[in-house]
């Protein structure tokens, strides 16, 4: 059991520096052609941060392991929201713009509500499959989230600045060794998520057996957080500097791509086995993002405040005892 403790420790460090590399050489050649700052940190930060999930469900797919795919993806958005957005919200109170009050948390609640409906669409017995067809959908949907980032980047000035301090580049950008640095950062970035993914699916798989645990309960508890990790750390530095849109924003853009790229590359390559045990813990996922949809609108306008981050966080301590107490 230690041994396999270890492999899985090894296999999050990688995740976590794999999503490093990858977010920073992606950031750094989109700079390079003069993407705009708001592109880089909506789509590749928050796909860079969303990268140890990608992995661990393409991983879990490919094997077999449906519930360690879609398990990862349900349970990283409910620590997304109730642990990080919560401990955040305690921080510092979270200010929205009105971008994220009337687009982005609502597209959000659309997509989280989207993929619980295609699980549900034609069960059979205590399982449905979320088909090729239907990951399709969400890659669609998907590219349309993106295309909207594109074009709400060049309304101008109000965005200038989000990620000033998660794109550094310290080299001139015109450079042969710029480039190549940023390729092999990419490249490396990507060899250390697949290894790393590997680890975490061998080793949960095999820790779920010896402990005599479901993949379910291991993929909501132990990976789902460990993958959130990149989240955490850029979420809560960013609250304690004062860029509280980089927080709800790396949170929101990480919670949609989760739904949308995650379960939607992994179904297109093998079409997951959704198991309807999951549906309790999807209407804790809509509940708390429908939360987020409405923290703006009550109390303190725009703002989700301590209070409400201490309402996250203890819903968030209540789930996961009540997942622990379950599995005993």
């Amino acid at each position: 059991m230690i041994l396999q403790i270890i492999f899985m420790i090894i296999g999050f460090i990688l995740l976590v520096k794999g999503a490093d590399f990858l977010v920073e050489g992606g950031s750094n050649i989109a700079k390079k052609f003069h993407i705009p700052e708001l592109i880089i940190g909506l789509t590749i930060v928050s796909i860079g941060t969303s990268m140890p999930e990608l992995m661990v469900s393409l991983t879990s797919s490919l094997n077999g392991h449906s519930d360690l795919s879609i398990g990862n993806s349900i349970g990283s958005n409910i620590s997304n929201l109730l642990l990080i957005l919560g401990v955040c919200a305690i921080i510092k109170n979270l200010k929205f713009k009105k971008e994220t009050k009337y687009f982005e948390s609502p597209f959000a609640l659309i997509v989280t509500i989207l993929l619980f409906i295609l699980a549900n669409n034609h069960i059979n017995g205590q399982s449905n499959i979320i088909n090729r067809t239907e990951g399709v959908i969400l890659l669609v949907v998907c590219l349309a989230f993106i295309i909207y980032n594109i074009i709400m980047s060049k309304k101008g000035e109000e965005f200038d600045g989000i990620n000033k301090d998660l794109v550094i580049v310290d080299i001139n950008i015109n450079s042969k060794r710029y480039m190549i640095k940023s390729i092999s950062f990419i490249i490396l970035g990507i060899v250390l998520l697949k290894f790393g993914g590997d680890f975490v699916v061998d080793s949960a798989t095999n820790l779920a057996k010896i402990l005599g645990m479901s993949e379910k309960m291991v993929s909501l508890t132990i990976v789902s957080i460990a993958t959130s990790l990149p989240e955490l750390v850029t979420s809560i530095v960013a609250t304690k500097k004062g860029e509280i849109d980089i927080a709800i924003g790396n949170i929101i853009g990480s919670c949609i791509f989760n739904i949308l790229l995650i379960i939607g590359v992994s179904a297109c390559i093998s079409p997951i086995t959704y198991s309807v045990s999951y549906n309790k813990d999807f209407i804790i996922l809509i509940l708390a993002t429908l939360l987020l949809c409405i923290f703006p609108f009550i109390g303190k306008k725009d703002e989700m405040t301590r209070l409400n981050g201490i309402i996250f966080l203890a819903t968030y301590i209540i789930y996961m005892i009540n997942l622990c107490l379950t599995a005993i």
